[in-house]
């Protein structure tokens, strides 16, 4: 048999042509990765090696037909045997040398090529003589597994097209991959375009496919999802994008910018489409890996699948948390600060440029602007192209001068939004209690108008003009639970002054030249318990603040107790009593330990009170009088011998000037009064409850007129409950005691926090007030009950000023952008580097309006923030709803006839109400398929009408350019019912599982607020 009768392929060249070229290939061909090269059986390669050497074509060491039998385990599953040795067992040849043999030579029937891929291994580059063997499987049916072969050089997108041909799944559908090693845990297979190497899939593993289901979730995270009681899982079909967003605890923030943002037509199309998942960038070094995207498109299709009332965005939350520390856990944050990360996040995920380069920006230098425009719009979209940038970015024209040398520095800079300030009033209202020095009169609340750079001596000098009283003869305070939190001086700035603030103003008495020298005392009044505290270690009566806190001025010589009991008596009138002749009062005389144990009393401040309350900004207290000052609040208590009935001791008291004492503030409480409508209650200036100190259960001192019987009685029980018995002589000592006139209230030396310090004088003596300017004086409960009318005392008159109502401010969205093209001169904190002084200046700086972008974000800064100041702008901003109009404010006037127009339709708002602090974020948005407008909040979903759009809440506007709106594809909802009683503006759409509803009417959602 000749050598062309074995010979199933065509006619072969000479043995030695055939040995050379097989051999040359087998020198030559290098490894370079995703290359193929052929296995061969090494008994095969060697025979047909001895049959070329021979150089006879009738040799009979022809090798026939390549026959790779003894590599394979079976001849049904054509399986390659395990542990097989390269040059022993098998050879490696170059494609072109294959192909060249199978021409020459042919393969045995049925048998496949062993084809193998080179692959890049770490420092080495191989050929993967074994691959990658996985089972797979669908999560719809988990059982129905089968196995497959995948070069390590292989791309996880060719086992996704491999899967969906095994398991039949629909074109179009959109799949995910999942990765499941042996120990059962899974791990998402994101990015298509890897390679098996790369995703680290190895034999024996399982890569699960899932498809999105037809309401937009995934089977594998299926997330909670609000549904009426009364109706099946899948059976609700409601409008697409009406759809609540669960609150999670503090998160209307995200919500309302998720709204606004599921509610801009291309950018939301462009997710419904699936367009994103062939422009997920993995590689961005500047990106989240295209987790924020894929997030964020999950949201998206559920909200858009109909299928929803609300949607727990939880999954999106942690994304957003884990990318941007700042939005971590449950606190209150910004909406448009949000809404910045994530359009940021979204362009960096899905930039189409994969490999930024460096591009070196150029300044003007005199060149046109159009010129220098083109220029920089064409740098920033050769390293930033996406669908962020197509919709939302535009570009303006920024204007630097400098002051010495007036260079002029021109760029052109792309914007995401326009953040343009409000204006702001230079004057501010403020509400104050006016006292009188009138003793009867009653405090005024005054509204007065000041500059709010202005000084306390500008709030003092209005309210002069309606007293007539002089601005020296005025001390302003801050009140706050029944103590003075601060008093200010004339020239402290009124910007640490909240409007929250309760503020006092006190007339002072005219002091003449010749008058000796007055101290500025300020008076507390203090409720004494009846009962001694000896339970909690401490042996002192417990007192407790109540009622409102005065200002005086008092001579220096008129400072003794008497002096001083006789001026508070008058200063007081209106609501203390003075006892008649008949009610003669007496009271026996206290002991000195007793005394001594009083003066060292607490005001029954608890602790946690004064902890919030030290939280306070301003712990200081302004100095009063070169005699006086105020926050001189030295430790003046010391330790104080023990009762000889007790074993307890009373340990020092810690006053330092820096302490304050109770709760956090709440504005004052009005009561109405009930001796006629022009009067009015103040509930003391209380911010929070008191919090008094517990007194024990302790039998009190029995009162004047009880007979000596009862008296030893008492001494009786006394003596059993105290932990050491009384000796007859400290008995019979405490019986001695002398009948005195009894007093309406002691005065006692305090702190400013109104807590007990020692150093009253005894009897008649002189009271220094070189150290300490606040005094208290101290009622016992029964005298306070007789003699202190606590209605009369609340009392206080509403001046003429209160009745003016407030006008609510309103400017022009218009007014904001013209503010926001102004020329302004930069910060110190914010200086130019000038290129021809060489140094940093603050130069001027103007920006205009350039191009505008197809959606415009419009950002109202209503949030004000200066060096001392920090507040929230309640303006009316009155922005169209139609036809926003930009031709005026654009640098470019003439438009070429390819330039889109400048005119623009409201899509969205976000709105914030409350304060600087606290607050709630909900939304307005315009459905883009029924043009039906709805108010979002949180998980309720309600229908709007225009006019209830424009409020002094927007803060964040979206708005559509006329050329790119589609119109509606379908017609309006029906907002009203079948009956002829029209609806309410506001009627629920969405409603919760567990929510009752009326039958024929809406299911109502409970809000949940922040």
């Amino acid at each position: 048999m000749t050598a062309n009768s074995r010979c199933s392929a065509a006619e072969p060249p000479g043995l030695e042509t055939q040995r050379r070229e097989v051999e040359s290939l087998l020198r030559e061909c290098e490894l370079c990765a995703g290359d193929s090269w052929y296995v061969v059986e090494h008994r095969w390669f060697e025979q047909w090696k001895e049959f070329v050497e021979t150089g006879d074509q009738n040799s009979s060491s022809f090798p026939g037909q390549i026959d790779n039998t003894e590599l394979f385990e079976d001849l049904d599953s054509y399986h390659v045997k395990e542990r097989l040795v390269e040059n022993e067992d098998f050879v490696l040849v170059p494609a072109e040398a294959w192909h060249k043999l199978m021409v020459w030579y042919g393969m045995v029937v049925g048998q496949p090529p062993l084809e193998r891929k080179v692959v890049d291994l770490p420092s080495t580059l191989k050929v993967e003589v074994y691959p990658v063997e996985i089972f797979l499987c669908l999560h719809s049916n988990m059982d129905n597994v089968t196995t497959a072969q995948f070069s390590r050089a292989d791309n996880i997108q060719s086992i996704q097209r491999a899967m969906c041909q095994v398991f039949s799944v629909p074109p179009g559908s959109e799949c995910r991959l999942w990765m499941k090693s042996s120990d059962s845990s899974c791990e998402r297979l994101r990015n298509l375009h890897v390679s098996v190497l790369d995703a680290c899939l190895s034999s024996g593993m399982t890569v699960i496919m899932e498809t999105r289901n037809a309401d937009g979730t995934w089977p594998s995270s299926r997330p909670q999802i609000m549904r009426n009681s009364g109706e099946e899982p899948d059976s609700y079909r409601g409008q697409s994008g009406v759809c609540g967003l669960t609150n999670l605890g503090n998160t209307c923030f995200m919500n309302s910018a998720l709204q606004c943002l599921s509610n801009t037509p291309p950018l939301t199309e462009y997710f419904l489409q699936s367009s994103y998942l062939e422009e997920l960038n993995f590689t961005n070094p500047l990106g989240m890996k295209g987790e924020i995207a894929e997030a964020y498109a999950d949201v998206i299709k559920q909200m858009w699948s109909g299928r929803h009332y609300s949607v727990v965005p939880r999954v999106f939350k942690t994304k957003v948390g884990h990318f941007a520390s700042q939005f971590l856990g449950y606190q209150q944050h910004d909406s448009q600060e949000l809404l910045s990360f994530l359009l940021d996040g979204l362009h960096e995920d899905l930039n189409r440029v994969k490999n930024k380069e460096y591009i070196e920006l150029r300044d003007a230098e005199g060149r046109p602007d159009q010129e220098v425009a083109e220029e920089a719009w064409r740098n920033h979209r050769r390293r930033n192209d996406s669908v962020i940038v197509d919709t939302f970015h535009g570009l303006f024209k920024s204007t630097l001068v400098c002051p010495e040398c007036h260079k002029v520095s021109v760029t052109f800079d792309p914007f995401c939004y326009l953040s343009v300030p409000l204006p702001v009033s230079k004057e501010r209202v403020m509400e104050v209690f006016y006292v009188s020095l009138d003793p009867y009169a009653k405090p005024v609340q005054h509204r007065v108008v000041v500059p709010k750079a202005g000084k306390v001596s500008d709030l003092c000098s209005a309210l002069s003009e309606t007293t007539g009283v002089p601005p020296s003869q005025m001390v302003v305070a801050d009140v706050f639970n029944h103590h003075f939190f601060k008093i200010y001086n004339s020239d402290e700035s009124l910007s640490c002054i909240l409007d929250r603030d309760d503020i006092f103003v006190y007339e002072l008495v005219v002091q003449e030249e010749q008058q000796e020298e007055q101290v500025l005392l300020a008076l507390y009044l203090r409720e004494r318990s009846h009962y001694r505290d000896y339970g909690s270690g401490s042996s002192s009566y417990g007192t407790s603040l109540f009622g409102h806190p005065l200002l005086l001025g008092v001579p220096r010589s008129s400072c003794s107790q008497e002096a001083l009991y006789d001026l508070f008596l008058k200063r007081l009138a209106r609501y203390v009593r003075r006892p008649d002749p008949s009610e003669e009062l007496e009271e026996e005389e206290e002991d000195d330990d007793e005394e001594e144990l009083y003066k060292t009393q607490t005001n029954g401040i608890s602790d946690d009170d004064q902890q919030e309350e030290a939280e306070r900004v301003d712990s200081s207290q302004t100095r009063l009088s070169e005699d006086a000052p105020a926050n001189s609040q030295s430790d003046a208590t010391a330790n104080v011998e023990p009762l000889p009935e007790l074993n307890h001791t009373q340990p020092p008291q810690d006053h330092s000037g820096q302490e304050a004492a109770n709760g956090s503030g709440s504005r004052t409480q009005l009561l109405n009064a009930a001796d006629g409508p022009s009067e009015e209650s103040l509930c003391g200036t209380s911010r929070t409850a008191d919090a008094s100190e517990s007194p024990a259960e302790q039998t009190p001192p029995p009162p004047p007129g009880e007979s000596a019987e009862e008296e030893r009685e008492e001494d009786k029980q006394e003596e059993a409950c105290s932990p050491s018995p009384l000796t007859s002589e400290q008995s019979s000592k405490r019986r001695a005691c002398r009948k005195r006139r009894r007093s309406l209230f002691i005065i006692q030396a305090v702190n400013s926090n109104g807590t007990t310090e020692r150093g009253m004088g005894e009897g008649g003596s002189a009271v220094s007030f070189s150290s300490q300017p606040y005094v208290a004086i101290d009622w016992d409960p029964d005298m306070k009950k007789r003699f202190y009318n606590e209605n009369e005392a609340e009392k206080y008159d509403k001046h003429a000023s209160m009745e003016v109502p407030q006008q609510q401010t309103t400017v022009q969205l218009q007014e904001c952008i013209e503010l926001f093209t102004t020329v302004e001169t930069l910060e110190e904190e914010n200086p130019w580097y000038c290129p021809v002084c060489k140094k940093h200046q603050l130069a001027t700086k103007k920006l205009d309006l350039w191009s505008l972008p197809e959606v415009l974000i419009i950002h109202l800064k209503r949030f004000s923030y200066t060096k001392f100041t920090r507040e929230k702008l309640d303006s009316i901003v009155d922005f169209p709803l139609r036809d926003l109009d930009f031709s005026g404010c654009l640098l470019r006037k003439k438009l070429s006839n390819g330039e889109p127009p400048s005119r623009y339709d409201l899509i969205a708002v976000s709105n914030h109400y409350g304060g600087l602090r606290d607050g709630h974020y909900t939304s307005y948005a315009k459905n883009k398929d029924n043009g039906q407008w709805y108010y979002f909040d949180d998980s309720k979903v309600t229908y709007a009408r225009e006019p209830q759009i424009v409020t002094n809440a927007a803060y964040v506007l979206f708005y559509h350019r006329q050329d790119k709106i589609r119109k509606p594809t379908l017609p309006p909802p029906n907002t009203s019912p079948a009956s002829s009683t029209p609806q309410p503006a506001n009627d629920t759409i969405t409603s919760c599982k567990g929510d009752s509803a009326e039958p024929g009417t809406s299911s109502y959602v409970t809000m949940e607020t922040d």
